[in-house]
């Protein structure tokens, strides 16, 4: 029988699918009411896999809609009991379960200070809903495994279709409808490869590197990584690798790289650490759609060719997903129950 990871893995093309079809009309209606009140800048409060869709808006909105994104410090409003004083903002609490009380602290304080607030979350009844204005219900349905995946993916999609819907851009919305395809695409495609990951059953340590839009996918792929098979795995840009990290860095395949290369802006950056590590003699995993990138990669992982660098990390994170689920098997773990970890979190 396959895990229940597995299952919620091999659903995001659905759940995505699901979530755009029946939370398009709420999501526009929210974008226009959030429009008419013009905020100058977006504040996201959000922790662990939340965070990592946090980074993606950085990107999204920053590049899309020219609006600067800023991550909360939650806390700064639990334990410092010291606010930021907010003016003309946006601020938005990610949570799957919508119950850690740090997270609806912000969106509490910052509703009380008049800001507008928004809730993303699998459970509308939450006390986060309830502390926001608004919110968009991701409909991915009860995530079992503890390793959040298609929470993750549909966060991503909650915070595209309002950058979409901000934009009134139907072009936009016409390929972010087609992601829930490209995403079933890669996992048929990298079903094929994954054998190949035990390779690394035995490592201890590794790093992913990401750069842009895809910054996120580095933070979550070794999030995934380390919280599944108990491998330390350091998220970088591959800026900052190079800027001291790559000391580190030793030949063979004890310390591999996976590096999320799909098209875009980044892609040449990306290529040409991929050549810098080689030459030292870094083993590579490549996530990417590019053929020359893909050739240099000990184990390739392909996307599928034509995804728009802005819907990328929905796609990118699943060979990821992919490839941590098949070294927690090669190791002899629970992929369902990692260690020491519960689903539910609740910070202050």
């Amino acid at each position: 029988m396959k895990s229940i990871l597995y299952q919620e893995i091999h659903q995001q093309p659905e759940v995505v699918r699901r979530f755009l079809a029946d939370q398009r009309t709420a999501v526009q209606e929210i974008a226009a009411q959030i429009a008419d009140r013009a905020p100058t800048h977006v504040i996201i409060a959000a922790r662990g896999t939340s965070d990592n869709a946090a980074r993606y808006a950085q990107y999204l909105f920053g590049a899309n809609n020219r609006i600067p994104v800023a991550l909360a410090t939650p806390s700064l409003y639990t334990l410092y009991q010291s606010p930021p004083k907010l003016q003309d903002a946006l601020v938005i609490g990610i949570s799957q379960s919508g119950r850690s009380p740090d997270i609806v602290s912000v969106i509490e304080t910052s509703r009380g200070q008049g800001q507008l607030t928004l809730a993303i979350t699998n459970n509308p009844q939450s006390p986060l809903a309830q502390a926001a204005e608004w919110v968009i219900d991701l409909e991915a349905g009860e995530e079992k495994a503890v390793a959040a995946t298609k929470t993750y993916t549909s966060s991503l999609a909650a915070l595209a279709l309002l950058s979409t819907a901000l934009l009134d851009d139907p072009a936009r919305l016409d390929a972010l409808n087609r992601v829930p395809l490209w995403m079933q695409q890669t996992l048929d495609i990298a079903a094929d490869e994954m054998a190949r990951i035990e390779r690394y059953t035995y490592i201890t340590r590794s790093a992913v590197i990401g750069r842009g839009y895809n910054y996120a996918t580095a933070f979550e792929a070794a999030l995934k990584i380390k919280e599944l098979t108990r491998i330390v795995t350091e998220p970088y840009s591959s800026a900052d690798f190079l800027h001291g990290p790559i000391s580190v860095l030793e030949a063979g395949f004890r310390f591999p790289l996976l590096v999320i290369a799909p098209s875009g802006k980044t892609q040449g950056d990306l290529g040409d650490f991929i050549a810098n590590v080689k030459a030292r003699g870094a083993e590579t995993i490549v996530i990417s759609d590019h053929a020359e990138i893909l050739k240099g990669a000990d184990i390739p992982l392909n996307l599928p060719a034509g995804i728009p660098e802005w819907l990328s990390p929905m796609v990118a994170i699943i060979p990821a997903q992919m490839m941590a689920l098949q070294l927690t098997l090669a190791k002899g773990l629970n992929p369902d129950q990692p260690v020491g970890l519960k689903k539910v979190t609740e910070t202050r």
